[in-house]
């Protein structure tokens, strides 16, 4: 069975149906089974996303993709400059 990507909000939306449901005196076991998910899964939505709103969760995936972009550039500078130190220790 194929692996599903969840987006943010539909995971925040999935977080206030089991908060709905645990306040009704439900498990977490059985929200969890509601809403498709593991309870693990479910601990760890709520660790990452837990009383966030949609637009701080798009904000937040926002930026977790430039922090990756700018890491891979400065990755990238940081390879060449050692490429040029190297070379230039043979010139001199």
């Amino acid at each position: 069975m194929g692996r599903r990507r969840h987006t943010p909000e539909q995971i925040i939306t999935a977080l206030r149906e089991a908060e709905v449901g645990l306040a009704s005196g439900k498990t977490v076991a059985e929200v969890s089974r509601e809403i498709g998910i593991s309870e693990q899964t479910y601990y760890r939505w709520r660790q990452e996303y837990g009383g966030m709103k949609v637009d701080q969760a798009r904000r937040l995936k926002e930026l977790e993709r430039e922090n990756g972009r700018l890491k891979r550039a400065v990755a990238n500078l940081t390879v060449d400059k050692l490429i040029l130190e190297e070379a230039a220790k043979g010139n001199f």
